[in-house]
């Protein structure tokens, strides 16, 4: 028996096809990042969640302030020199106050939409890849709750249990990752039909591997455009709350809580104390709608090309 040289193939790939493969890669993902680029909006976004972030936590390291113990003595002074925003109704500067507080905002904003993200993510990709009546089982659990206000759900949790930082990131993300679970559910219907989950599953694959390497990575831009908006409407809710007496407790706050503390001194002319924080929520808020836009219109782009 002889055996014909050419036709043994190589084991391994040389260093030049592996560059060669990768190539493609990098060339897709510099062109979602230069689609990105050229979203004036989306720069925009970037521009202010950097200065927002940079403000609230880089902020106190250069501006120190007592946010801890009052003094009646600096009630409600008006902006000038020592208190550039002024001070509130127990003397707390506002704008030491108004770093506290976007820290909270940020901080739970930015944990609950990754919160809701993850567990909306795993839930429609098994229910979407499944089928069948654990779909239906799955999707009926996600009907009856999104049947039900979110906000009322949200408040009889807050009520019911001490707010804190985590609670309150506990209770948006056990909620808020119902739209997710439905966006990522319709993507895995259209994916697990796909040739290559096909071959897949009849190589021995399973179902969890489908999921894992197939369902969930290439969706991964619905996802991603989808948890900026997530992070959106948790900044939103905590403010929600806040504003209704349900957020963190003194002296800790965040902004949808001194927009609730402003709105009481509107008609004794103490303007500081309200459009601050009012203006922080909706810069936030934009920002991050502005990102989302334009990873939307980066990640189309990607797709497309593929």
């Amino acid at each position: 028996m002889t055996i014909n040289p050419e036709a043994i193939v190589p084991s391994t790939v040389g260093p030049e096809a592996a560059a060669a493969d990768e190539e493609p890669i990098r060339s897709l993902w510099r062109q979602g990042l230069a689609v990105f680029a050229e979203n004036r909006l989306a720069l925009v976004g970037v521009g202010l969640f950097v200065l927002l972030a940079g403000l609230c936590f880089l902020g106190p390291l250069f501006y120190h302030t007592d946010q801890v113990h009052t003094d009646l003595t600096q009630v409600h002074l008006g902006p000038g020199k020592g208190h550039p925003l002024g001070t509130d109704g127990v003397g707390y500067d506002q704008l030491g106050r108004l770093m506290l507080g976007g820290q909270t905002s940020i901080i739970v904003g930015l944990a609950a939409g990754i919160l809701a993200t993850f567990v909306g993510t795993i839930w429609g990709a098994v229910a979407g890849f499944a089928g069948g009546w654990v779909d239906s089982a799955m999707m009926r659990v996600v009907d009856a709750m999104m049947s039900i206000p979110s906000l009322f759900l949200f408040m009889l949790l807050a009520a019911i249990v001490t707010p804190s930082v985590t609670m309150l990131i506990v209770i948006i993300g056990a909620f808020a990752w119902l739209g997710p679970a439905r966006l990522v559910r319709g993507e895995a219907l259209t994916l697990r039909s796909r040739e290559y989950v096909q071959a897949m599953r009849a190589m021995g694959g399973t179902g969890g591997r489908a999921v894992r390497k197939h369902i969930v990575p290439n969706a991964i831009g619905t996802v991603i455009v989808n948890a900026t908006f997530q992070v959106a409407d948790a900044i939103l809710y905590v403010a929600y709350l806040s504003f209704l007496g349900l957020g963190v407790p003194p002296p800790a706050t965040n902004w949808g809580g001194m927009l609730s503390d402003g709105l009481e001194n509107t008609y004794s002319g103490h303007w500081w104390l309200l459009y601050p924080p009012g203006v922080a929520i909706i810069l936030i808020v934009l920002a991050f709608n502005f990102i989302g836009d334009g990873l939307r219109d980066a990640f189309e782009v990607r797709l497309r090309r593929r």
